[in-house]
């Protein structure tokens, strides 16, 4: 598992890439095996997931009749959402590449993608954490998380204009299929798994 330090190392090539830097790409390892470790991203993500898990249990609890609880199947199959939500959005940019006949450049969006996750998902969990800890920031939490999201769309956006030199065509594309897919497949599991706030 690669350490803290290998972790800043990624992190600051992909701020370079948000910032327009082409240097950035040095610090990624794009290679096979620099892809196979990029997916250690959802490890170092498990514990503000499980922030985030905390606050949907208590969403979801408070849509129950009382003395309701759940259990571990409740967490196992929050586990399966996020791991859907990781996964297939990756697999159709995939898809989406060999359509464009741009395969070689997954490797890049795979690496960039899993990586940049882990800042997204702490800061996420951070906002999260507020509501959870002061119910009463309620509504300047729900203002943070819109700029929050829409700030995570335009970093991608940045990091993906410089892995394809500025084809707006296919940076628009895999912006949707990396954003549109995730927010459907959530709804749909978590309403098919039994376990979204009704």
């Amino acid at each position: 598992m690669p350490g803290f330090r290998e972790v800043q190392y990624y992190l600051a090539g992909l701020w370079l890439l948000i910032r327009m830097d082409p240097a950035g790409f040095r610090f990624l390892d794009m290679s096979d095996r620099g892809v196979n470790r990029s997916f250690w991203a959802f490890v170092w993500c498990l514990p503000p997931m499980g922030i985030s898990w905390l606050w949907w249990r208590e969403s979801f609890l408070r849509t129950m009749p009382p003395h309701t609880d759940v259990g571990l199947v409740f967490y196992f199959r929050l586990g399966l959402v996020e791991a859907a939500n990781w996964f297939v959005p990756l697999v159709l940019a995939g898809l989406l590449l060999l359509a464009m006949k741009k395969g070689e450049r997954f490797s890049a969006v795979v690496v960039s993608v899993n990586w940049l996750g882990v800042p997204l998902s702490y800061i996420n969990g951070l906002l999260l954490a507020l509501v959870f800890f002061l119910p009463g920031t309620i509504g300047i939490v729900s203002l943070l998380l819109l700029a929050f999201m829409l700030a995570q769309v335009f970093a991608i956006a940045r990091i993906l204009r410089m892995i394809f030199n500025g084809n707006g065509l296919l940076i628009g594309a895999m912006t949707l299929v990396l954003f549109v897919p995730a927010l459907m497949l959530s709804e749909f599991m978590q309403r098919f798994l039994g376990i979204y706030p009704v």
